[in-house]
């Protein structure tokens, strides 16, 4: 199957030598514009929301960043197999080349191939094949079939609430030898958190000598939200404040996922302060109990003043016995 190249610089529309910060800022903004939960068109915003998740998944990740330069778009025409390809979805182990190709899971062909890490313990296609013939020759021993494994991008919405999605998986068929596609509706429960795969039982390859068949397994990848930083089912927002809020104390509005809260910022708080915000995480556990948010404050300095904020600021450090750069022992 011929794999398209994916010009993930395009997508988030930043040069090859972007930034760590240039990145997170174009994902954010794009983040925020095609979110299908703000945007009119959903189907589009859907679409365009998990391309811009999967350029984020690569670029900002040093060592994916690091192998999607080494492939480079024109890999097809080197003749031999790209660096860090991982030979395609739910790929058998053993050394086989039997292919499985996912669709539905938020993924392209291009991520699941070179970033996907999909595994499974089937053969290649002549040990496929020599195993159906043994099968009707009814003279091979019953050996289990092999599990598939592939990712699924999962967004934050669905880890809270839980969904229903459509996933077709491609395969081989052993006795013919020709691609056959099976849609199947998988559930994404609430508290979906990342790295959990779902099992879908019976649908993994074929047995042999009447054995049960293997299970699919889709392993949660969360995907990237623009107000949200997940750690397990705690999630990590980032406040932003300005120096006199920080200084004076304020009355901020911090946004959830079930809506926003009010959080009284106490008078003199720092820069890196983490304020935790109960139940109001991913949900995790099977009593309804969830994770907590933490605002974590960043403050913010203006970069550009008018003469009269200027003057302002000029007198307030005249005005200030405070001293940074102090040492309690000098």
């Amino acid at each position: 199957m011929a794999v398209e190249f994916k010009d993930y610089y395009k997508v988030l529309g930043v040069a090859r030598d972007a930034s760590e910060a240039d990145i997170k800022t174009a994902f954010r903004k794009l983040a925020r514009q095609f979110h299908p939960d703000v945007a009119k068109d959903k189907k589009r915003a859907e679409e365009k929301f998990k391309e811009i998740n999967e350029a984020n998944e690569v670029l900002s990740d040093p060592d994916k960043r690091r192998q999607y330069h080494e492939l480079g778009a024109n890999w097809q025409s080197g003749g031999r197999p790209p660096p860090g390809a991982r030979g395609g979805p739910g790929r058998g182990g053993n050394g086989g080349s039997q292919e499985y190709h996912f669709g539905g899971t938020g993924f392209s062909d291009f991520f699941e191939q070179f970033f996907g890490g999909g595994s499974g313990r089937g053969g290649n296609m002549e040990d496929v094949l020599r195993q159906a013939r043994g099968r009707r020759q009814a003279a091979e021993a019953p050996e289990p079939g092999s599990d598939i494994e592939g990712d699924i991008l999962v967004t934050l919405h669905e880890a809270m609430h839980g969904s229903t999605r459509s996933v077709s998986l491609q395969r081989t068929n052993p006795y013919t030898g020709e691609q056959e596609t099976e849609t199947l509706k998988v559930r994404i429960p609430p508290g979906a958190l990342a790295g959990r795969r779902i099992r879908v039982p019976g649908k993994g390859g074929a047995g042999s000598g009447g054995a049960q068949p293997g299970d699919l397994y889709l392993r949660i990848r969360l995907a990237a939200h623009p107000d949200f930083e997940p750690d397990g089912a705690d999630l990590d927002h980032e406040l932003d404040l300005a120096p006199w809020e920080a200084v004076l104390g304020a009355q901020v509005v911090v946004p959830t996922l079930s809506g926003s809260v009010k959080l009284t910022v106490p008078p003199g708080t720092s820069h890196g302060r983490r304020f935790r915000i109960r139940g109001q995480g991913l949900p995790k556990g099977s009593a309804g109990e969830r994770g907590d948010l933490y605002a974590v404050v960043r403050v913010q300095i203006p970069t550009e003043v008018t003469a009269e904020e200027k003057a302002l600021w000029e007198k307030l450090a005249h005005a200030s016995s405070f001293a940074p750069r102090a040492r309690g022992d000098a």
